[in-house]
């Protein structure tokens, strides 16, 4: 039987400026009809070059060399009208940025409808007709047609674009990075709707993504990319669970089991991590950061009450990590704008040390100071015009901080570990890597002396090798300098790699606080036990008597 994709020998070379890259050379795989091959591997492996490669959506300065074949036809000789009437037909792509791939001022039910208008022959009424059908098939009421991108969840949006990708029914689907900005519960249903239309109309699915423990509890085979090549390939688990190179080892290390005591406070980083600090067993410290009471209420369009955050009780000590774990639109992000000053609440109160956190603006620039935010996004939270040194010096310079400027800004970068600071200073933002990035957004934070990070997500978008190594050094920073920190996230691995305590919220409130072991070993809350249900395979915590 002739396999439904075939790339031979397949090698990709772009142009730039500065000469020729080799970002893909010597690619040899085969997918099967109804069969599910994951790809892995971090930014620059060449995944999605290999992905784009197969309907020919590389840019001009790209040269392929090799055979792509697409039910035994080759993909490279094809003519445009062909290539046209292949593409969305017989095989179509969901993109990674769901909110940047659909068009803003667009109803969805229209952007679904536009390769059925391009690709068929069907009348207006069937076209309608079929996007009805195609929504039940992602599980979306078919009411969310006349909804814009804006006003639907990012699980939604995901969901839009894979019934667009299905809308021609075609028997390949290559889905980049899908889950990659979703939390734990809206992964784990797209995941269930990929198997699902799999199992169901037996089309082949080539899911790229850097998690192994996703691709583990998706597909069937995994390939492991790195520097262009393949470096490993087999069946998913046991790729997951006895990977052989040293590369999909440490792929498999980034995403920890929760549960298992060999990754508690063990975060996969390269520098060692300093031994922890004693402490007093019997001490009550006084909670640094503390909400109590905590309210914030919004108004919807017709002016009815929403509830945010909705009585909120909540401590971080000093020499603490404390995890604010949830779904998107818990709350999350907006309890920490109200710790942080940003948001005023509804009721209740929010303490810095002991007293209340003032509302004044010359009081509140001297209070976030001491609480400092780190976005989640890198390249957004930095200026692109602005050099390093530039980036880290604004905070000291905007609140005065007595001492030599470089020497702050470099102590800062070092404590970062960009290291020698010096060979950093003058560069910007495009000219790093994004853990670069987040470390330099880390370092404007530390370049402040403060004695609490609220991190929203410090991780979300970063290859699995770099996680590891922000979250150790965020680790770090709490052993040596007693740095607390809130780091909000719905990765539940998170939690148990770096954090002391964990604290689920859900429609607005918190329903479970304690100990990371405590809450995600025995959770007593329902929906703490969905997070935890919701985990793929290859992270989810080992059973435990009585759990």
């Amino acid at each position: 039987m002739t396999p439904l994709l075939e790339l031979r020998n397949l090698g990709v070379t772009y142009r730039t400026a500065g000469g020729e890259v080799e970002a893909v050379r010597g690619v040899d795989l085969t997918l099967e009809p109804g069969e599910t091959l994951g790809i892995a591997g971090e930014s620059g492996s060449g995944k999605s070059t290999v992905a784009m490669s197969v309907l020919r959506l590389l840019p001009k300065s790209a040269r392929t060399t090799g055979e792509v074949l697409l039910d035994g036809e080759d993909v490279g000789a094809m003519r445009w009208g062909r290539l046209r009437a292949v593409r969305w037909s017989s095989a179509s792509v969901v993109f990674q940025g769901a909110m940047h791939a659909l068009n803003p001022v667009r109803r969805v039910g229209e952007q679904i409808a536009e390769p059925l208008r391009l690709h068929t022959d069907l009348s207006e009424s069937e076209i309608t007709a079929r996007v009805g059908e195609l929504l039940d098939q992602v599980d979306l009421p078919r009411s969310r047609a006349r909804a814009y991108p804006h006003e639907l969840s990012g699980g939604q949006k995901q969901r839009v674009m894979i019934a667009m990708a299905l809308a021609c029914e075609p028997r390949l689907v290559i889905a980049d990075e899908p889950t990659t900005a979703l939390d734990v519960i809206v992964q784990a249903q797209v995941l269930a709707l990929l198997g699902r239309l799999v199992t169901e109309r037996g089309i082949g699915l080539v899911f790229i993504t850097h998690d192994l423990s996703v691709l583990a509890a998706t597909c069937s085979r995994i390939a492991v990319m790195y520097g262009g090549e393949i470096v490993e390939t087999g069946p998913a688990q046991e790729v997951m669970t006895a990977p052989r190179h040293e590369h999909t080892r440490a792929l498999a290390a980034a995403f920890p089991t929760v549960g298992d005591p060999v990754s508690r406070y063990a975060p996969a980083t390269t520098t060692p991590l300093p031994p922890e600090r004693p402490r007093d067993a019997h001490a009550e410290p006084t909670p640094l950061l503390a909400a109590r009471g905590l309210h914030v209420t919004f108004r919807d369009r017709a002016g009815a009450p929403v509830p945010a955050v909705a009585g909120v009780d909540l401590d971080v000590h000093r020499d603490e990590i404390v995890a604010l774990v949830g779904q998107s639109g818990s709350g999350k992000t907006t309890l920490a704008r109200t710790l942080l000053g940003l948001q005023r609440p509804t009721s209740g109160s929010v303490l810095y040390d002991g007293s209340p956190v003032p509302t004044t603006t010359e009081g509140l620039r001297a209070y976030r100071r001491q609480a400092q935010l780190v976005l989640q996004d890198p390249t957004s939270a930095l200026n692109p015009r602005h050099t390093v040194y530039e980036a880290v010096a604004e905070g000291p310079r905007i609140h005065g901080i007595d001492g030599d400027e470089r020497d702050i800004v470099v102590a800062a970068l070092e404590a970062a570990e960009l290291r020698p600071a010096e060979t950093f200073l003058a560069r910007l933002p495009h000219e790093l890597s994004g853990g670069q990035r987040q470390r330099v957004v880390i370092a404007g934070a530390l370049a402040l002396r403060p004695s609490v990070l609220v991190a929203d997500e410090p991780v979300a978008s970063l290859d699995a090798s770099v996680r590891g190594e922000i979250l150790g050094l965020l680790l770090r920073l709490r052993r040596e300098l007693g740095l607390a920190a809130l780091v909000i996230t719905h990765d539940l691995g998170l939690a148990w790699n770096i954090a002391d305590r964990v604290a689920v919220m859900y429609r607005g409130e918190l329903v479970e606080v304690g100990p990371v072991e405590q809450v995600l070993l025995e959770p007593r809350h329902h929906y703490t036990r969905a997070l935890l249900d919701a985990l793929p395979s290859g992270t989810a915590r080992p059973s435990q008597p009585g759990v």
